[in-house]
């Protein structure tokens, strides 16, 4: 039996969905139900019907997935997959910020731990930041963890006041501006798409600034025939698989060693012994779900 067919018949034996990031492998993404950014996994975990939840991906997008289906049994792959940016956040300067400012929102992007998110008015991501604080009442925004993704946002809501945390992911930060320049001078025609977690002077290179998903979309729309990617490229097996004929090229950056951690043999495994189960408090759980339900609501 192949590790496809096995995976197959623990799905239905387990009565499970599995969902799995962009960023992940492959192979990986070949056998998941529903491969996606942060914000469709987010509803996908809403909407399937079935019992157990297989999120193949770092451990603030299981967390999301339990808080929003605390029926369901969710489960990782492997536990130790975490994304740094999602602990680069204070509570107490969340707290002092508060104090500092009567009129403030705190926006925390989902790449977040559940205890960051209890501590937030609204969640986003990085394909609905800019619509969903636009439509917030409040003048101030204090942005966590990631400021790259904050300063984009600002960028493009100038008439709010925005306070930064300083947090950042360290694949999209290795992706330097001179070596984009270098690649756009080796490849003149092609595009470059930039994920808003670069920093601001990457984004202004950019031919295009957007999610994974977007980033996607925009390729399949696009006349251009070849791009520099500046995201995690994981990204390149759904590029590839839409668009075939295109060529797509990378700046240099690392890969999130993270969600590399994520294998068909412990997608098995944990399949198999139904282990690696998200548990959470269930006061937490209720007090991290409402920035989440907004999300969904404004997003």
């Amino acid at each position: 039996m192949s590790v496809t067919d096995k995976i197959n018949q623990l799905k239905q034996e387990r009565d499970a969905v599995i969902l799995a990031h962009y960023y992940v492998d492959d192979e990986v993404q070949e056998i998941a139900d529903y491969v996606g950014d942060s914000f469709y996994l987010s509803k996908i975990a809403t909407m399937v019907k079935a019992k157990t939840i297989l999120f193949c991906g770092v451990s603030f997008m299981g967390e999301s997935a339990k808080i929003l289906n605390p029926e369901k049994t969710v489960i990782m792959p492997d536990m130790g997959a975490d994304c740094p940016m999602a602990h680069m956040a204070d509570v107490e300067k969340i707290n002092e910020v508060r104090k500092q400012y009567e009129d403030l929102a705190v926006v925390c992007y989902i790449n977040s731990t559940a205890k960051l998110k209890t501590y937030s008015d609204v969640c986003v991501t990085s394909s609905n930041a800019v619509k969903i604080v636009k439509a917030l009442p409040n003048k101030n925004i204090y942005f966590i963890p990631d400021e790259n993704l904050g300063r984009f946002v600002a960028s493009q809501v100038p008439e709010k006041n925005f306070i930064f945390n300083d947090g950042y992911c360290h694949v999209h930060t290795s992706i330097l501006a001179k070596n984009v320049q270098i690649v756009k001078d080796i490849h003149p025609r092609a595009e470059i798409l930039v994920h808003p977690e670069c920093t601001m002077d990457v984004i202004a290179m950019a031919d295009y600034v957007g999610s994974t998903s977007g980033i996607i979309k925009h390729v399949t729309e696009s006349k251009a025939k070849e791009f520099i990617v500046c995201t995690e490229m994981g990204v390149l097996y759904e590029l590839q698989l839409k668009k075939p004929k295109k060529l797509f090229f990378d700046a240099g950056q690392k890969k999130c060693s993270d969600m590399k951690r994520v294998t068909l043999d412990n997608v098995v495994e944990a399949l198999e012994n139904m282990t690696n189960v998200v548990e959470m408090d269930e006061e937490l759980r209720i007090r991290a779900k409402k920035p989440l339900e907004r999300m969904l609501e404004l997003g």
